[in-house]
C-alpha cells in the first residue's frame, strides 16, 4: 500500500455554521424523491439472501467500496449477516486484498444508498449494527449538502436505529456527524481518535494509516428496532 494520500484541506475550520439549520429542515420535511426500480429490485435480491440464511442480525455496510469491510465485517461477526451497499459497479467487481473465500454470512449489492436506506426503513427492517467508513468528505463548504449528515437521507439513518459508526481521516466530518446524530437523537455520541489494526477494514483506512494520517470516528448506540419479516 503506498503512503501517498494527501491530507483533506478545506476553507472550513469547524463545524459548519449552517449545518444545525440543515438538520433541522431536514428532519421536518418528507423526502419524495421516487425510489429507482434498479435499487428496488438489488435492494429486493439483497434482504432475499439475508432471510434465506435466517434473517441473522444484521450490518450495513454503507459504501463499500471494493467490499473487503463487507468480508472483515462478516469473518469478525459470524452469527451476523452483513449487506455491503455500494453504487459502482466498477468498484464492487475488483474485489482486491481479499484473503481467501468469501464469507457466506454476507452479499454485495450495487445500490444507491438514499434508496436502499429509505427501503429498509418502508419495510421495518433494522440493522443491529451500522457502518459508514470513509465516505466522500465533500470538503469545500458549500458542499455540505453533499456529506451524509447534510444530507436530506440523514434522519433515515438515524431512524434505521442500530449501533452508528462513522470513520473519516477528516476531524470535522467527523464532528459534523456526532453534532447532527446528538442532534436529532438527544443523547451522547462518542467522538474519537481511532488506531486501525493490522487488518484496517478498507483499503482507504490502511492507506490513510500508512500516510500517516490522525483516523478519527464516533458512535452511538440507539435502541434496537422490532424488524418486520413478512
Amino acid at each position: 500500500m503506498h503512503a501517498n494520500s494527501r491530507i483533506v484541506t478545506s476553507n472550513q475550520s469547524g463545524i459548519h455554521d449552517q449545518l444545525s439549520t440543515l438538520v433541522s429542515r431536514h428532519a421536518s420535511t418528507y423526502f419524495k424523491k421516487p425510489i429507482a426500480e434498479v435499487n428496488q429490485l438489488a435492494f429486493t435480491h439483497s434482504i432475499a439472501a439475508w432471510r434465506a440464511a435466517g434473517s441473522a442480525p444484521l450490518i450495513i455496510d454503507a459504501g463499500c467500496g471494493v467490499g473487503l469491510s463487507t468480508w472483515r465485517l462478516a469473518q469478525a461477526y459470524p452469527a451476523s449477516f452483513v449487506i455491503g451497499i455500494d453504487q459502482s459497479a466498477d468498484r464492487l467487481e475488483r474485489q482486491t486484498g481479499w484473503p481467501g473465500e468469501p464469507p457466506a454470512n454476507c452479499i454485495l449489492v450495487r445500490a444507491d444508498l438514499v434508496d436502499y436506506w429509505r427501503l429498509l426503513l418502508a419495510a421495518g427492517i433494522r440493522p443491529q449494527q451500522h457502518y459508514l467508513l470513509y465516505p466522500n468528505p465533500w470538503p469545500k463548504k458549500p458542499q455540505l449538502a453533499r456529506r451524509w449528515h447534510g444530507h436530506a437521507i440523514f434522519p433515515t439513518i438515524v431512524a434505521l436505529g442500530g449501533a452508528i459508526e462513522c470513520r473519516s481521516n477528516w476531524k470535522i466530518y467527523i464532528d459534523e456527524f456526532a453534532a447532527a446524530l446528538q442532534q436529532l437523537t438527544g443523547l451522547p455520541v462518542i467522538t474519537e481518535s481511532y488506531l486501525p489494526s493490522a487488518n484496517a477494514l478498507t483499503p482507504f483506512e490502511e492507506k490513510y494509516h500508512a500516510s500517516g494520517h490522525a483516523i478519527w470516528r464516533c458512535r452511538i448506540a440507539l435502541a434496537p428496532q422490532a424488524q418486520t419479516l413478512s
